[in-house]
C-alpha cells in the first residue's frame, strides 16, 4: 500500500446533485478551500442516511470553518435526486452529492469494493492546496460522527496555520497545544 497522507487530490470530473440541480464538479473546483470527501456505500440504505443527516446537521459549522463537504457514492446523480425527493432526511442535505457510477473516485481514493461496485465508508480531508491531510476508512457496518470530524478538521487547520505546534489527544479549538522540542521529550 502506498501512503495517502500528503498525496495530491486526484484529477476528476463527475456529475453531482446539489440544491435541486445537476452540476459538474472537478478537482479544480475543490482547490483553494478545505474539503471533505465523504464516501458511503449506496443511496436508499440504512447507516448511510444517518451519517449524511449528521453531516447535514453540522454543515453550517463546517461552512463557518471554510470547509466544503462532498458526499460520494457509486450511485448516479439521478439516483441522488430520487433519494432526495423520497426522503425527508436526505432533503436536509445542502452540500454536493457526487455521483461516481464508474468508480473513478472510489478507486482513486482506495475505497472501491470491486465485487459490490460500492464504496467503503471513507472520509478524506483535503487542504486548500489539494493535499490529503486526514484519512479514515470504516467497514460499512460502522457509522461516523460529524462532530468528531469537525474537531479533526479544526486541528488540521490549526496545525496548517501554526506549523511549529501540534494538537494533543482530545484537542478542541481553543485548547492548549504543544510546541515540539527537546525539552518535552520524556515529560509528557
Amino acid at each position: 500500500m502506498q501512503p495517502i497522507i500528503n498525496s495530491q487530490l486526484p484529477e476528476f470530473k463527475v456529475q453531482a446533485y446539489h440544491n435541486g440541480s445537476f452540476e459538474t464538479v472537478t478537482s479544480n473546483d475543490v482547490l483553494g478551500k478545505w474539503a471533505i470527501f465523504f464516501f458511503y456505500p449506496a443511496d436508499f440504505t440504512f447507516v448511510c442516511p444517518t451519517e449524511l443527516e449528521d453531516m447535514a446537521d453540522k454543515y453550517a459549522k463546517f461552512q463557518e470553518a471554510g470547509v466544503e463537504i462532498y458526499s460520494v457514492s457509486t450511485d448516479s446523480h439521478f439516483v441522488h435526486k430520487a433519494w432526495h425527493d423520497a426522503s425527508a432526511t436526505i432533503r436536509k442535505i445542502k452540500y454536493p452529492m457526487l455521483a461516481d457510477p464508474t468508480g473513478v473516485l472510489t478507486r482513486a481514493f482506495g475505497v472501491h469494493i470491486e465485487e459490490d461496485g460500492m464504496a467503503y465508508r471513507g472520509t478524506f480531508v483535503v487542504n486548500p492546496e489539494g493535499k490529503i491531510k486526514i484519512v479514515e476508512i470504516h467497514d460499512n457496518g460502522i457509522g461516523r460522527n460529524a462532530e468528531e470530524l469537525l474537531r479533526k478538521v479544526e486541528a488540521a487547520q490549526f496545525v496548517a496555520s501554526h506549523p511549529d505546534q501540534v494538537c494533543p489527544a482530545k484537542w478542541k479549538k481553543g485548547d492548549a497545544t504543544l510546541k515540539p522540542s527537546i525539552d518535552l521529550v520524556g515529560k509528557i
